[in-house]
């Protein structure tokens, strides 16, 4: 008979052992649920992912490089333009021995000689053997080896039919960019480099680090390939992602050992879109053609006020006033934008860099062999000398410092500071203009009129005359980027604040009042300009009029884009023309339109040369409705009236006869009279 103590421990003993079976009990419930929830996640929900897996699993991609969209000028003459090469490859079939590829690769070379010409070197056996990589050394397994590129129509056309003699001989076609010969405006346009040069950290681009970063979550007709050439500088970069086209994709289903195991899905590459540009070729290439052919003119000049001997280089803008469309952008010397794809040498590329670089949109130096004397000339970016004063009058104006009949009594200087210490300015040639109002001001470049009407007006009877100052350039686009979006793009570059520091708020906006306290871009001016013809409303600076696919069909045009706008009255506009209209130059003889220009003759410090001069200038035509805005810098070139001016008269000129400055190309209407019959 138990005891108590007994009879209590078996009960409790009994409840354990209950709670312990229950518990097991329970745990071994949920776990079967978490069984079946996981089985069913992997079921419906993670199954279709682990079925592609097991499907890329058993299959590779081998992707085939786009074919780049063209770029064609206005017209339609190709610019940049991608050709189609044939190029014979060898895929590694399962089963192949060493001994039966090296068979191979000795009746290709025999074929090769066949096909190649009498005085080329002919591919060896072994050549050929390395290049299609048994042992998978240099490419994977399932990778097509490129044995040849550029193959004739006679080539082609024999191993298509002689296929079964070369297994794993494929031919593919591949894409080639070409440029124009005749160079047309390059610069512009840029060129390519290898991506895999261009999403590293030192020497990379924002755009293709971002693309590399996220490059293997893209579908693989959106991948970029490592060796694909992408667009590097100006449009080709800037439309990158519309040129590209997509990917062709070859999918072989592959065993564990990555050997081919069936036959290949093919889907085709697309080809990218072309841009047309706004660009004219032969607008363009009598811009780029004028510019050498004056810039050696005046360097071996015998009159004393064409003569400079320095002018190596010149920029040139174009822009119609009512669109923004840049008709030509030159920057000069140019180069041959083939020799990105040819090759070059060490001293070749180092004599490129120089010419390379846009200097219509950013800083751009001469070439000189020894680099020491370099230094001693200016960049692309000069100051903009009396170019600027047409926008100092209307600031002095629009300010009411003066009015329009308000004169001024010229000495041929002006002098400010203590007495006794006080510093001058002089007009060029100390030129004495006596009474001036603000139109006469401009047409006599008065720097004195300037100085004392404008600068030190500003600053004695504003407390924020620099700012004011500042707030007018960038209205109308000096020392902002012009809103164009091509790459590397420069703001210019603004002095007057740092002359306020060093000297004082009262010689930087004296100084800045005739064009010296600031240097910008040649597109910065051509935009200025053409605020200046329009009255007030700045244009974005276009270079694309439409976007088509590779049929033809348009995607997308581009309409005239209007950045901004300044209220200013109409009657100061008028006295600016006026002005303007009445300025002397040269190389306008015989013009048959009224025109409305600017010189400028921009002093500059550089190295040990002191106060070398810039040529700038600056027009618009025809004066009334106005159509073409032009803007020309010659660092180094002298007087803006010789040095710069026949330029801008050589691209009037050059727009007239195949575009029309009254909307009717001058050649087509001498056609049109020549083929008149006479009554």
């Amino acid at each position: 008979m138990q005891t108590e103590e007994e009879h209590k421990r078996e009960s409790r003993n009994r409840r354990h052992f209950s709670f312990r079976l229950n518990m097991f009990f329970f745990v071994t419930f949920v776990a079967f649920s978490i069984l079946i929830v996981r089985l069913a996640i992997l079921q419906f929900v993670e199954g279709p992912e682990l079925s592609a897996r097991e499907h890329d699993n058993r299959t590779r991609n081998v992707l085939i490089p786009p074919i780049r969209g063209n770029i064609y000028d206005r017209e339609g003459f190709p610019v940049a333009y991608s050709t189609s090469t044939q190029s014979l490859y060898y895929t590694l079939e399962p089963g192949v021995k060493e001994e039966q590829a090296r068979q191979m690769a000795e009746l290709l070379a025999v074929e090769f000689q066949a096909f190649d010409p009498p005085d080329k070197v002919p591919a060896t056996a072994d050549e050929i053997f390395k290049l299609m990589d048994i042992s998978g050394r240099l490419t994977y397994v399932y990778e097509p080896r490129r044995l040849r590129t550029g193959l004739s129509t006679k080539e082609i056309a024999y191993f298509s039919e002689h296929r079964d003699q070369f297994p794993g001989i494929e031919i593919i076609e591949e894409s080639i960019r070409h440029y124009s010969t005749d160079t047309i405006a390059v610069q512009l346009v840029g060129y390519m480099k290898g991506f895999n040069s261009l999403y590293g950290e030192k020497n990379g681009l924002t755009k293709y680090q971002n693309i590399f970063k996220n490059n293997k979550m893209l579908p693989a007709p959106e991948q970029y390939l490592d060796k694909e050439r992408v667009g590097y500088e100006g449009l080709e970069l800037l439309y990158q992602d519309e040129l590209r086209g997509k990917n062709g994709v070859k999918t072989y289903p592959v065993d564990s050992q990555s050997r081919i195991t069936g036959p290949v899905e093919l889907t085709v590459p697309e080809k990218g879109n072309n841009l047309y540009l706004t660009i004219d070729r032969e607008v363009q290439m009598k811009t780029e053609n004028g510019i050498m052919e004056h810039l050696a003119k005046i360097r071996s000049s015998s009159n004393r006020r064409e003569y400079a001997p320095h002018a190596k280089t010149a920029y040139a803008v174009a822009m119609e006033v009512n669109t923004g469309k840049v008709v030509a952008m030159a920057s000069m010397p140019d180069y041959d934008t083939n020799v990105w794809s040819d090759g070059m040498s060490q001293e070749q590329y180092d004599l490129l860099k120089y010419y390379e670089p846009n200097g219509t949109i950013r800083e751009a130096y001469p070439y000189y062999e020894d680099p020491k004397v370099g230094r001693n000339h200016p960049s692309s970016l000069v100051p903009l000398g009396s170019t600027m004063k047409p926008l100092t009058v209307l600031l002095g104006l629009n300010e009411q410092l003066f009015t329009p009949s308000t004169t001024y009594q010229d000495r041929g200087y002006f002098s400010f500071g203590r007495e006794g210490h006080e510093t001058r300015v002089n007009n060029a040639s100390n030129a004495a203009n006596g009474s001036l109002n603000a139109a006469r001001a401009i047409s006599k470049s008065s720097n004195a009129f300037m100085s004392a009407m404008i600068g030190n007006n500003l600053y004695l009877n504003r407390k924020n005359g620099l700012d004011i100052w500042h707030q007018y350039m960038i209205d109308f686009g000096l020392g902002e980027l012009t809103g164009s979006g091509l790459p590397n793009e420069s703001k210019g570059v603004i002095e007057y604040y740092n002359e306020a520091k060093t000297g004082s708020a009262q010689s930087a906006l004296i100084y800045a009042s005739f064009g010296q306290q600031g240097r910008y871009t040649a597109l910065q001016l051509a935009q200025y300009t053409a605020m200046l013809a329009n009255r007030g409303h700045k244009m974005k600076p276009q270079f694309v009029e439409k976007i088509t696919d590779a049929q033809g069909n348009t995607i997308q045009e581009f309409e005239p884009e209007v950045l901004s706008s300044v209220d200013i009255p109409d009657n100061y506009w008028s006295v600016v023309q006026s002005g303007m209209s009445n300025v002397s130059v040269q190389g306008f003889e015989g013009f048959e339109y009224d025109f409305i220009r600017k010189t400028g003759t921009s002093q500059q410090d550089v190295g040990n040369r002191r106060k070398l001069e810039n040529a700038v200038f600056i027009a618009y035509a025809p004066a009334q409705n106005p159509v073409l805005a032009v803007a020309v810098v010659v660092p180094d070139g002298g007087y803006g009236g010789w040095g710069a001016a026949p330029i801008a008269r050589k691209i009037f000129d050059a727009y007239d006869e195949e575009i029309g400055l009254t909307g009717t190309p001058k050649v087509k209407q001498a056609q049109s009279t020549e083929e008149t019959p006479e009554q």
